[in-house]
């Protein structure tokens, strides 16, 4: 089965750009209740995922950092500590589940790269579990 049929498109994702703030990301994710968030540049392409370990290990590398300098770093210059790789649309389902055993989503993008959506851990759990009841009701 295509990958297209679980993603959730990306006008229900909740993502950040590049140019925004860590305070800003924090903000998003604190709302959402995220410990993860797709990046998106100006164009819409992904260009990775941020996670409160990045921005952790960011305050903590950068000791005479404070709070308050969340409002004026970049999320373009915060360096992520985990390359979460986009994968095509066209993708088979069964070629994203390793990667959802370490992610709790998985990027989705067009041959382009911009980001069309996501597929999340719980869909593919929800699609093989119905894929296991119908084999058990065939048998």
């Amino acid at each position: 089965m295509n990958a297209a049929f679980l993603i959730t498109p990306k006008s229900e994702v909740k993502f950040v750009y590049e140019h925004w703030t860590i305070r800003q990301a924090l903000e998003k994710m604190e709302h959402y209740r995220y410990s993860a968030i797709p990046i998106l540049n100006k164009q819409g392409i992904y260009v990775g995922t941020l996670t409160e370990g990045d921005i952790l290990w960011n305050l903590k590398k950068n000791e005479d950092l404070d709070f308050r300098d969340t409002e004026n770093i970049a999320l373009k210059d915060v360096p992520r500590y985990r390359d979460i790789k986009a994968i095509s649309i066209d993708v088979e389902i069964e070629d994203i589940m390793a990667t959802s055993l370490t992610q709790n989503f998985v990027p989705i993008v067009d041959d382009s790269g911009v980001f069309i959506g996501m597929i999340r851990r719980r869909e593919i759990i929800a699609y093989l579990l119905k894929l296991r009841a119908s084999t058990i009701n065939h048998v």
